[in-house]
């Protein structure tokens, strides 16, 4: 098991696949892993799908509004087009680079306009450097990830079954 250094900066999250440990990076994006942590806390990850899975690239989660099964508004045909009822947050781009297991934030074509969504890279994917919010980086269970269902949509989707700042558990 990864030995977790800083459990205020770690999650813990169990998928339909399995435990997958993510150490937070804080000096990289404060505003990504404040917001990361705050969902978290809300519970608001538990039961939200995979909706988005490319092999070789990334597997994309987060969508806390559409993709959340038991959800008010949960459709998985819109999984993947909402967000939390938080505002969006301003783009917080670095040099860490888009390598295999590395979480970054999800957006649209506007920089500022990550919420909730995240994905975790399968493969190196440099082409997104610069461009997309790093936050996090799987420390222990990128076996797990490799297990989620691919698809664009995916049919019969994993899922987020808990996801916890490792302080809390």
């Amino acid at each position: 098991m990864a030995e977790i250094k800083d459990p205020e900066n770690t999650i813990i999250l169990e998928t339909t696949k399995g435990k997958v440990v993510i150490e937070l990076l804080p000096q990289v994006a404060p505003e990504h892993v404040a917001r990361i942590k705050e969902l978290a806390r809300e519970k608001a990850y538990d039961g939200v799908v995979f909706h988005r899975v490319i092999n070789d690239f990334m597997a994309q989660t987060g969508d806390v509004k559409f993709g959340k099964t038991g959800g008010a508004e949960f459709n998985p045909a819109r999984a993947g087009m909402g967000g939390s009822e938080k505002p969006d947050l301003k783009a917080e781009f670095s040099a860490t680079s888009h390598v295999r297991g590395i979480c970054s934030m999800a957006r649209s074509q506007a920089p500022n306009s990550a919420n909730s969504q995240f994905f975790i890279c399968l493969a190196d994917s440099p082409w997104l450097n610069k461009q997309y919010s790093v936050w996090g980086q799987v420390i222990e269970g990128m076996d797990n990830v490799d297990k989620i269902k691919k698809g664009e949509p995916v049919k019969d989707p994993d899922s987020i079954v808990s996801m916890r700042v490792a302080a809390d558990v």
